[in-house]
């Protein structure tokens, strides 16, 4: 049966729009992957307690924790509490504490499953007297928890440390302070000002080449207390630049959300392990990619993978961090939830058009699991911006 639906056009009107796609294949259940895959996982509202979306984030726990069953039963990881999670953009530190603790008990129940949380500085409000030692020890509160939980932390880009830096000295201060007590191997994580503005200037510079000496100096004196660092720039060339000069054993995860494939492949040079909010929606293409890529078919990882990265650049577009509306809305399409309401409003964030660019570009990567549902939950859609 043909499925259609009424969207709107880039120009103002509508079309007539016929699904394409067949849903991806299931991948092979317990494969090995030989890339680090780490899904950066977003986190369920629960419309029914959000009396006021803006102050008071509701969470559906259960169905984020069936969403990270998903995600660790196609034998990817889980990156925790990050920004896909709206960390910093609705999602408070006390709940994403107990996110953190809810999913780290629930790994435990899961054989194979694994994760890492992300540990920031978001408890703290920035004030003229905040010092670089109040940085540490929110930082220090962050990881003390998620290691006291038994998990491991990912030091996430501060805002807090952004507004109160002046020079680089004063990162690798704060840096130092946290990695000399860290208990386990920690990701480093370094999000680009266009993720969000507020990290305009991180690693204490402006231009690329001198906030990595930063960081490179940062990981080498501490090389073995560091996994290894997500970048994400966005820019292909920077990552490769920073990832030939990494420590034997420090490895580089990618948050390119524009350029993963080629990263994740690699070369004779090196590859990327991946830590990416876009694993979220692409979950079973990138498990069917990474099952090729471990088997040696490089070409079978290309040709699965290929087919979202439209996708994933069009969920990145700029203002790019209003992402995490379209990886939500994938999830409502794709029956992972039972509303499009996000904590905060953030599903407001973006527009008709966009939402019917990604339901299409989904199509066509073969990611509508059930089109028949995705095509009625796409049709209300439409229906509330007045197509029909």
């Amino acid at each position: 049966m043909t499925l259609s639906l009424i969207l709107p056009a880039a120009d103002g009107s509508t079309e007539d729009y016929r699904v394409i796609g067949e849903p991806l294949a299931a991948a092979a259940r317990g494969q090995a992957y030989n890339r680090e895959a780490y899904a950066a996982a977003h986190v369920v509202a629960d419309p029914r307690a959000l009396a006021d979306p803006g102050l008071a984030p509701a969470i559906d726990w259960e169905a984020t924790l069936a969403f990270r069953r998903h995600l660790w039963g196609l034998g990817l990881k889980v990156a925790e509490a990050m920004d896909t999670s709206q960390r910093g953009m609705g999602l408070d530190w006390v709940n994403a504490s107990e996110l953190i603790r809810r999913s780290i008990a629930e790994a435990r129940t899961i054989p194979g499953a694994d994760l890492a949380s992300g540990a920031g500085t978001d408890q703290l409000a920035v004030t003229p007297s905040t010092a670089l030692a109040d940085i540490i020890r929110a930082y220090e509160e962050q990881v003390g928890f998620i290691e006291g939980e038994g998990g491991r932390a990912i030091l996430m880009a501060s805002r807090a440390l952004a507004a109160v830096a002046r020079a680089a000295e004063d990162y690798v201060a704060v840096y130092d302070a946290i990695l000399r007590q860290a208990s386990h191997k920690v990701i480093l994580h370094w999000l680009g000002e266009m993720f969000d503005p507020a990290l305009a200037g991180y690693w204490g510079a402006g231009e690329f080449e001198a906030q990595a000496a930063t960081v490179l100096a940062i990981i080498k004196a501490h090389a073995g207390r560091i996994d290894g660092i997500k970048i994400s720039l966005l820019s292909q060339e920077k990552e490769i630049a920073l990832r030939s000069r990494l420590p034997a054993g420090v490895k580089m995860y990618t948050g390119d959300d524009f350029n993963y494939p080629p990263l994740i492949e690699g070369d004779d040079s090196g590859h990327s392990h991946l830590l990416l909010g876009i694993l979220d929606p692409i979950a079973p293409a990138a498990a069917l990619a990474l099952g090729r890529l471990a088997a040696g078919d490089a070409a079978g990882f290309r040709a699965v993978l290929a087919p979202t990265v439209p996708l994933s650049r069009r969920i990145f577009e700029a203002p790019t961090q209003y992402y995490k509306a379209g990886i939500v809305l994938l999830a409502w399409l794709n029956g992972f939830q039972d509303h499009f309401v996000m904590i905060g409003g953030m599903q407001s964030a973006r527009g008709i058009q966009h939402y019917a660019a990604v339901f299409q570009l989904a199509d066509a990567a073969g990611l509508l699991r059930d089109p028949g549902l995705a095509v009625h939950r796409m049709r209300a859609l439409c229906l509330m911006h007045g197509i029909e």
